[in-house]
């Protein structure tokens, strides 16, 4: 208990005194992780339309790997990457082992499944009447793919925040690919688990209070966000 104690009061002491180190793996704890979840995005709504939209020969199977995809373990993925980038790995010669970009594509690698399937089922769950509204309006297929985006807009920004919370709690990849090193790859996860193994545990409990803080933030916002939506579209469909 008094571990605990020990780590909320060097928690709010980090926090009042905006310690250079704790903010800047802070910052590139949110800088990761957010870069990440946004080309996570940009990759995973769109396929995730498309897998909802069309029919074509593979498409279950193609589908099973994605919801598969979505339970990846992140020592798999930190794995693969390094392997990737290892030298005398095909991609080797980009030299990014060991730097925040790595880290940014084993993330993106755990955050893009999620997000792709979720917006699958985001789009599959919209009533299917609607669509035929939409193409005897003559819509072209882009027009009627952002209409059915933003008709779906709540349940993908739960995706959002699936994807974002998946890779900003994530240690095994981030610590694989980025090497834990200060100032350079160290992020809030993989200091609080070195804090942890140095037998700091007032220090790892107030990076842990840190991280949970940063999620809780993040993930507080796009819930205010999300629920104004769902707030406004009740207003204008009783209107």
């Amino acid at each position: 208990m008094d571990l605990i104690l020990e780590g909320i009061k060097k928690a709010f002491w980090l926090l009042i005194h905006m310690d250079n180190e704790v903010m800047r793996i802070t910052l590139l704890s949110l800088k990761v992780s957010g870069l990440a979840t946004f080309i996570s995005l940009a990759l995973g709504i769109p396929l995730g339309t498309v897998l909802a939209l069309s029919r074509f020969p593979g498409r279950g199977i193609i589908i099973s790997l994605v919801n598969t995809s979505m339970g990846l373990p992140p020592v798999v993925v930190g794995l693969f990457v390094t392997i990737m980038l290892w030298r005398g790995g095909p991609l080797a010669v980009l030299h990014l082992l060991y730097t925040p970009s790595a880290m940014v594509i084993a993330q993106t690698i755990i955050a893009a499944p999620i997000i792709t399937g979720l917006s699958l089922a985001a789009i599959q769950q919209l009533d299917p009447k609607l669509l035929l509204q939409i193409k005897a309006l003559g819509a072209s297929r882009l027009q009627m793919g952002w209409f059915l985006l933003r008709e779906a807009r709540l349940p993908l920004l739960a995706a959002m925040m699936a994807g974002f919370g998946g890779v900003i709690s994530e240690i095994g990849a981030s610590i694989m690919v980025g090497g834990n090193i200060l100032g350079h790859t160290r992020v809030l996860t993989t200091a609080t688990v070195m804090e942890t193994s140095k037998g700091n545990f007032d220090t790892a409990i107030a990076l842990g209070l840190l991280l949970l803080l940063l999620a809780y933030s993040i993930n507080f916002t796009l819930t205010i966000i999300q629920q104004r939506e769902a707030f406004y579209g009740r207003a204008h469909f009783r209107g």
